[in-house]
């Protein structure tokens, strides 16, 4: 039995990010209220290439933004893979337009181009894929489709910072791109996220949103808006992160290697797709599916690991099959839903841990 439980996830923080958020707590006040907001979002805007980043206190509430500012509405549809957190549906809601989900390819479990092609209708505005547990979707296709029907791409990046498809980060290709830096994320602010944009007046219009909907500097109201600012405090904190960011994406992708090692040729057992010449994940999350019967449940198979110590976490429901949502025929999605787990992944996961973690899982799956 491990000594302690191993946890899935969990930050690297260091006396750097310490000693600016004291600095934020210390004389980030007054005149000097906004000073880490605007250096933070200036050195994420300058890591992605891009013109405008806003900080917000959620990515959820980023792509919010990013709807409102785009002016999709009641009768319009967004295209939805089917397996990912409820947040990327949510946000279509919350503006009155319908998610229309579609499945996710087996080996990459991103949205699936081909599924993109077949879901748009006249009422079609956006697409949104999603860059699930840290691996990009296939941009380039995403973004030819887009073009062909004069649709929106609306990045859900939340778990991808530092992400690449064909050279460009994650974030860059679409016209607006959503991440987050929840406690469990690479970069963490506690909670926290940030807009990005290439984008002159689809910035200018979420940064009015963001603002309650304010006219100018002054107290005047145009629109019903939204309040999900990030504080300066926690602009310290994800300023210190980012200045860190390729260590934290060099920790993350030896973890997976450690698991890829020693779980890679279990048959029947899915990892992470490996980084190729076109993609390269983050591998925020390093996990498994169990594509065929191991004679044990997914969940039995996670209640076995805790009880040994070994903290798990299941993927996401396929969103269709919530009651506020409609069905929709996404077997890929369902799959994983059922099948997949989260591996311990955090920044502080040792080797021998990990060893540690696949002895037991191949003990209960009875291989070798």
């Amino acid at each position: 039995m491990w000594p302690h439980m191993i946890l899935t996830a969990g930050p690297s923080i260091t006396e750097k990010e310490i000693n600016y958020v004291n600095d934020a707590v210390t004389h980030g006040w007054n005149e000097r209220w906004s000073e880490y907001i605007v250096k933070f979002e200036k050195a994420f805007a300058d890591y992605i290439g891009v013109k405008h980043a806003m900080s917000t206190s959620s990515c959820t509430g980023a792509l919010h933004l990013a709807m409102s500012a785009c002016g999709i509405g009641k009768g319009d549809e967004v295209i939805v893979p089917d397996q990912t957190w409820v947040a990327s549906a949510s946000v279509v809601r919350y503006v009155d337009a319908t998610p229309v989900f579609v499945d996710v390819e087996p080996d990459t479990w991103t949205i699936d181009p081909d599924k993109v092609k077949k879901a748009i209708t006249a009422r079609t505005r956006a697409i949104i894929p999603v860059h699930l547990y840290g691996r990009p979707a296939n941009l380039s296709a995403i973004k030819d489709i887009a073009d062909e029907h004069g649709l929106l791409v609306i990045e859900d990046a939340a778990p991808a910072i530092g992400a690449l498809h064909k050279g460009i980060k994650a974030g860059k290709w679409g016209n607006l791109a959503g991440f987050s830096f929840q406690g469990a994320k690479l970069l963490v602010t506690g909670e926290g996220g940030m807009l990005v944009t290439n984008d002159d007046d689809l910035f200018a219009q979420a940064r009015h949103f963001a603002e309650h909907g304010r006219v100018a500097k002054g107290f005047d109201i145009s629109d019903i808006g939204f309040k999900y600012k990030m504080s300066n405090i926690q602009a310290a904190l994800g300023l210190g992160q980012l200045e860190r960011v390729d260590e934290l994406i060099a920790k993350k992708e030896t973890i997976f290697n450690w698991y890829l090692q020693r779980l890679g040729d279990v048959e029947g057992l899915s990892l992470n797709k490996p980084n190729d010449d076109e993609t390269k994940s983050i591998y925020w999350m390093s996990s498994i599916v169990l594509d065929r019967n191991f004679g044990i449940s997914r969940d039995q198979l996670q209640a076995e690991l805790k009880a040994v110590n070994v903290d798990t976490r299941p993927f996401f429901p396929a969103m269709s099959s919530f009651p506020m949502f409609s069905d929709a025929d996404t077997p890929v999605a369902h799959h994983l839903a059922e099948k997949g787990i989260n591996l311990p992944s955090g920044h502080a996961r040792t080797e021998e841990e990990i060893d540690y973690v696949c002895q037991q899982i191949k003990r209960l799956l009875k291989v070798s």
